[in-house]
């Protein structure tokens, strides 16, 4: 394989059969990381076979107010359907058996009425990312919310929607998800999201922890680049319960680089594009890679630097 100049993961070599045996060896590491991620890293090799490793609206119209009625009347009605469309989103939301496509017509109706009134629009320069948030509504596992999965199926199109199925297909209570929050710091661009992992009945949880640097250059306005660059299973209650051992080994194991290692195995899979289609002071609704079918909604618990809401 030819390398170009900024293709800085990946190592020439004239030698087929090394690269691939080397690419293999990067696809191992990356599967492994996923099921440590998940707390169930003994059945790794249990579930992932050689062969996997080698096969790689309605829009709603308003009229002009009258003369003699005064602007604050109209900008009252506009903030009204407004709070009452994104209630009834988020109460919708709550729902556990929540239908993907209910779920998708109340988000049209949020995103069209903040398209006509300019409310929630261009939120990677507006501001308002930036702050701490709370998973509400997942299109599938609540995992994918974080964009380690979707560098992951950039890396192994082929492939994830077979590992991801094994994962997913693990019952409760031997693998609860949840919850899951993003905090996002456009300025200091840094996205870091974090998923609770809770097996064997909840005897064992972590946080699933992905640290990933942003960027605003050559973006639309309501999107972020999004460059992942490691994971880390966090604040483990197996090691807590080893006391001052087990803080140590904590605080001083490194995180997996995964974004280095996903570069060696497809230049660019570590960089996801997330898109914000609505986002104001209570409500972010995103999707990864142009996913406009697989929406995630978030609410603010906090706002940068301040108290939590």
């Amino acid at each position: 394989r030819t390398c170009s100049s900024n293709d800085k993961y990946i190592t020439p070599s004239n030698d087929d059969d090394d690269t691939s045996a080397q690419r293999k060896i990067y696809i191992k590491m990356i599967i492994r990381n996923i099921f440590l991620l998940l707390g169930i890293s003994a059945t790794c090799s249990a579930f992932v076979s050689p062969r996997m490793v080698q096969n790689n609206a309605n829009c709603r119209l308003y009229s002009s107010a009258p003369s003699d009625t005064a602007d604050t009347d109209f900008s009252t009605t506009v903030s009204d359907d407004l709070e009452r469309s994104k209630s009834d989103l988020l109460n919708y939301c709550q729902n556990p058996a929540a239908n993907n496509g209910i779920v998708l017509g109340k988000i049209r109706e949020v995103e069209e009425l903040g398209e006509q009134f300019g409310i929630g629009q261009g939120s990677s320069f507006s501001g308002l990312l930036n702050g701490e948030w709370e998973l509400v509504y997942a299109p599938e596992d609540k995992t994918r919310s974080s964009p380690f999965f979707w560098a992951f199926r950039k890396a192994f199109p082929d492939q994830s929607d077979q590992i991801f199925g094994i994962t997913d297909a693990i019952p409760d209570p031997l693998k609860v998800i949840g919850p899951a929050f993003q905090s996002i710091d456009i300025s200091g661009s840094s996205l870091v999201s974090r998923v609770k992992v809770a097996t064997l009945g909840g005897a064992a949880t972590s946080i699933m922890t992905t640290r990933a640097t942003i960027s605003t250059d050559n973006a639309d306005l309501d999107e972020l680049k999004v460059r992942v660059d490691t994971t880390k299973p966090e604040e483990s209650t197996i090691l807590k319960k080893l006391g001052p051992i087990g803080e140590a080994i904590s605080s001083n194991a490194p995180p997996f680089p995964s974004g280095e290692t996903l570069e060696k195995v497809a230049s660019g899979s570590s960089t996801v594009l997330m898109k914000t289609t609505f986002c104001d002071g209570s409500m972010r609704i995103s999707c990864y890679n142009n996913n406009s079918d697989k929406k995630f909604v978030w609410k603010r618990t906090r706002f940068r630097g301040s108290s939590d809401i």
